[in-house]
């Protein structure tokens, strides 16, 4: 488990967002990293 940081969006705002995003997913082998912890890493 990752350290949570005020940057951090909440579950349920990632989850409006996360069919855009698994949308642009290419088909290849399965992710390492969480979905949510990239985008968090990003912001």
């Amino acid at each position: 488990m990752r350290k949570a940081y005020d940057s951090d969006v909440s579950r349920e705002q990632f989850n409006q967002i996360s069919r855009d995003l698994e949308f642009l997913k290419k088909k290849t082998r399965p992710r390492e990293a969480e979905l949510y912890d990239v985008f968090c890493a990003i912001l």
